[in-house]
């Protein structure tokens, strides 16, 4: 029986669910309320597939400690595939085979892979299984089998699936596949029948794959195998080497799938929403008896078909209609729901401009623990500092700016040049530019600090760093 890996695509950045996912702080990992992400749905959802393995996740250097400590707070063992730099799907799911087919050594029947993108919503995760279970022999017969949503609206944010003839079940092989389509033609198509969306799960034979791959996109089996031999390996994650900096940036779509005759199409008798942008959050979201979807602190008198959504503040809303307004602390979407699909035209704008909004929020996420902006102005910047029990910034040193440390709550161990000591509440120490020092939390309990900049440059990447922890290289 073939082994069947789950391969959960991460490296999105969500540039149209702006100004909630950022690209350091990306969709599938944004905090929905309470905890709730799209990746550990993603991971809830895989779970629920009898016989699966444990999870390949594909994601890039920056958003590895989300996904760690996600996989972390769900009690998942994980190997993480780190990309050098996003190429899309095709890449991506190469290395996944790759990974898959070594995890297996020898075993005489190759691997199956459930490519899973991270960033979607399911409305019956059982249904989603029972589909899988379905497709399971078609795929180990050497299919390349997708999952399509028969649609319930002419959509023009989805690509599209041509049915062709029956196989075994309710598969058919796929006729074809169509782009992005304008509202006339999707209307077309749902009057027609036979179409569905391409939801952009597949399941699929690791060796099947890379044969077609070697096939219909040679450079892409090429450069991603090199990658692969040149790999690095660390404790609980793998990165390729530099060769796979030369793949295109292509979709497993454009590269094998409307190219091969091993194309099948299952339906996924479910609820389904790629949740790309803030409308497909209002379809899938509960709506009041105004047909308002409100998140967090909302008030709305006389609002009608709004998407409302606070992250802290009171947001109020007053007799509008088809809004979607989005808060978060240090920014502010308001556009008609009509609109949403422009978003990243915004994000494109705040890029232009070199403004710090498009890339990270107020707080930002580290391995360590997160580091919160609370004021900044010339030659200064003040920061809530939070390390986790037990957790460690790395040895370093700053060319340009000097530090002033005070403990709020909790015990910090503080390297400042050659002494080492510990701080507690109300204690303070003053770090020189040019002083190498460490930050590390000895206690049980979160370690809390105000962190007082001064100096000519205060950017992230003013940092030299000598030891750390995590395997990094990059500020922060």
């Amino acid at each position: 029986m073939n082994a069947a890996y789950p391969v959960l695509l991460c490296g999105g950045s969500g540039t149209r669910l702006w100004p909630l996912s950022r690209k350091a702080y990306p969709k599938q990992f944004m905090d929905l309320g309470n905890g709730k992400t799209l990746f550990k749905d993603t991971l809830k959802r895989a779970s629920m597939i009898a016989g699966l393995k444990h999870p390949l996740v594909i994601c890039n250097e920056t958003h590895r400690f989300y996904a760690q400590e996600s996989l972390a707070d769900c009690g998942v063992e994980s190997r993480l595939l780190i990309e050098p730099a996003p190429r899309n799907t095709a890449p991506a799911v190469a290395l996944g085979a790759l990974a898959a087919l070594e995890l297996e050594g020898d075993s005489a029947e190759p691997p199956l892979l459930l490519i899973m993108p991270a960033d979607h919503a399911i409305g019956d995760n059982g249904i989603f299984a029972e589909s899988v279970q379905a497709a399971i022999p078609l795929a180990a017969e050497g299919m390349i089998v997708t999952f399509g949503v028969e649609p319930d609206s002419p959509e023009t944010g989805y690509g599209y699936i041509k049915s062709g003839e029956s196989l075994a079940g309710e598969a058919r092989a796929v006729e074809r596949f169509v782009e992005k389509p304008s509202l006339e033609s999707a209307a077309a198509m749902l009057a027609q029948g036979g179409f569905f969306w391409n939801s952009g799960i597949f399941l699929l034979r690791a060796d099947i794959y890379l044969a077609e791959l070697e096939r219909y996109a040679p450079e892409i089996a090429a450069h991603t195998r090199t990658s692969w031999e040149a790999r690095t390996q660390k404790k609980n994650f793998v990165k390729p080497g530099d060769a796979f900096l030369q793949n295109p940036a292509i979709s497993l779509d454009y590269a094998v799938m409307e190219q091969t005759s091993r194309a099948a199409v299952i339906p996924l008798k479910t609820r389904w929403r790629d949740l790309g942008v803030w409308e497909s959050f209002y379809q899938v979201g509960e709506k009041d008896q105004n047909g308002n979807v409100s998140n967090g602190d909302i008030l709305a008198k006389g609002a009608s078909n709004c998407y409302l959504h606070s992250s802290g503040r009171l947001v109020a809303a007053l007799d509008v209609e088809n809004l979607a307004v989005v808060e978060t602390k240090d920014a502010v979407l308001v556009a008609p729901r009509s609109s949403l699909q422009q978003v990243k035209s915004i994000v494109e704008s705040l890029e232009t401009a070199d403004r710090p909004e498009c890339h990270l929020h107020t707080r930002v996420f580290r391995p360590w623990g997160c580091y919160e902006n609370l004021s900044s102005g010339d030659r200064f910047q003040v920061k809530r500092i939070t390390v986790n029990p037990g957790a460690s910034l790395s040895l370093q040193m700053h060319h340009h700016r000097a530090e002033h440390w005070v403990v709020v709550s909790g015990t910090a161990e503080i390297t400042n040049g050659e002494s080492v000591g510990l701080f507690v509440e109300n204690q303070s120490t003053y770090i020189p530019a040019g002083t190498t020092h460490r930050l590390k939390n000895p206690g049980i309990i979160p370690l809390v600090l105000i962190e007082i900049q001064s100096g000519s440059y205060l950017g992230e990447d003013d940092i030299v760093r000598f030891e750390d922890f995590y395997g990094r290289h990059e500020q922060g």
